[in-house]
């Protein structure tokens, strides 16, 4: 079988068997925050609303059309960057298995589950990011990553520290990342360019909340409550969230911070392959600067860190998934990657690889809702299968020649 086909067999199969077992229609929560938008007053999370105020009819049906839309577009973006980067390393056991556990992993689970979510949006903004800064366009950049807060605050953690990893990876040496090097480089005055509007912006919407934000419950809660395909309850907990301070969030949410992150079930089923994947980008950069592999280590964590003002304990987890992914891609793309002579592992790194397979495949996710996942460990087992068995026989060629 040609190899550049397996591989995007590989891919497309497990991102279809993630997506099969948990794809929905949007829920209530999705659909009411597409809803909101600024005929109210100005509040958080009102821009995305705005906009699809302004092409589409209010809807249930523009809701699922624009929903699909973006996911689709995101795994079309998903599939093509790890195509084209599995390609650059020519096949690269580490790389390919990199990729297989990020297609069957919680993020794509949840991505499906979650349609209509605006942390969609938020992620193919933040490829968009990514790549004008490539380009060198960091105003442009720093305009676009400022309306991303101004669609969801989330964008603080998820989408503004891989993007200023995408800086500096795009503008220092890797081989000389030293303070001196960082001062003479100009990066601080090109990082403070990109930072100095989405910090305002998120100041800014921070600040409002706080004092203001409490004043627009009743007339949230009352529009929502309004729109029939809008249950009542949903309208109450949109107008909470909405509204609800976030040092009250914080207050209610930290005290289970570190429990959430070292003592839960999430910080052996999601905690293992996470480790175990960034493990992989170790493998593929090595020869890079230490401190930069620490950088991205510390920004792939950083999504955990809305454990102290959120109480979405999966979702939250299936993030630093999507964000390694990007790191992989940013480095890939820039540094050249270590070369494999051979495709093989240790036992210890099979071992892991194994554990972590399973724990991502066949444990089943919490989902929202008191929503099930669709098949049992048996169906799963046998849908695995043919995966499995390409799998196998990719691991036992050689690595890919003549690119």
């Amino acid at each position: 079988m040609n190899k550049k086909l397996l591989f995007i067999i590989l891919y497309l199969y497990a991102l279809v068997f993630s997506v099969l077992k948990t794809i929905r229609f949007p829920n209530g929560w999705s659909e009411a925050h597409w809803m909101m938008d600024y005929r109210l007053g100005f509040i958080k999370r009102g821009l995305a609303g705005a906009f699809f105020g302004f092409f589409f009819e209010r809807n249930e049906q523009s809701i699922l059309f624009l929903s699909s839309v973006i996911l689709l577009t995101l795994y079309g973006l998903l599939i093509s960057i790890a195509y084209r980067e599995t390609l650059r390393n020519r096949g690269n056991i580490y790389t390919v298995l990199l990729y297989l556990l990020f297609f069957l992993s919680q993020y794509i689970i949840f991505s499906a589950h979650l349609i209509g979510y605006l942390d969609h949006l938020i992620f193919l903004l933040t490829i968009l990011v990514i790549w004008l800064l490539r380009k060198r366009m960091i105003i442009l950049s720093s305009l676009l990553v400022s309306i991303s807060i101004l669609i969801h605050e989330v964008s603080f953690f998820l989408m503004l520290p891989i993007c200023c990893f995408a800086l500096v990876v795009n503008e220092i040496d890797q081989t000389k990342l030293s303070p001196k090097n960082i001062l003479s480089s100009g990066l601080i005055k090109k990082m403070i360019m990109f930072l100095v509007l989405p910090l305002a912006i998120t100041c800014g919407v921070s600040i409002y909340q706080e004092v203001l934000g409490r004043n627009n419950y009743n007339q949230i809660f009352n529009y929502l409550d309004h729109l029939k395909f809008i249950d009542r309850n949903v309208a109450k907990s949109v107008a909470s969230a909405y509204t609800i301070k976030f040092t009250v969030y914080f207050n209610e949410e930290s005290p289970r911070f570190f429990q959430r992150i070292f003592a839960s079930k999430c910080s052996v089923f999601f905690g293992i392959p996470i480790l175990f994947m960034m493990y992989l980008v170790y493998k593929q950069f090595e020869r890079v600067n230490r401190c930069l592999l620490l950088l991205l280590a510390v920004i792939i964590l950083i999504p955990l860190c809305l454990h102290a003002i959120a109480y979405d304990n999966y979702r939250i987890w299936s993030f630093p998934f999507i964000i390694l992914f990007l790191g992989f891609w940013i480095l890939n793309s820039k540094v050249k990657a270590k070369s494999t002579t051979d495709n093989k592992m240790s036992m210890i790194e099979v071992s892991f690889a194994i554990v972590s397979f399973l724990l991502i495949s066949l444990v089943p996710s919490y989902l929202m809702d008191n929503e099930v996942e669709r098949f049992s460990t048996i169906q799963r087992v046998m849908i695995l299968i043919p995966l499995i068995i390409l799998g196998i026989y990719y691991f036992k060629k050689a690595p890919i020649k003549g690119y």
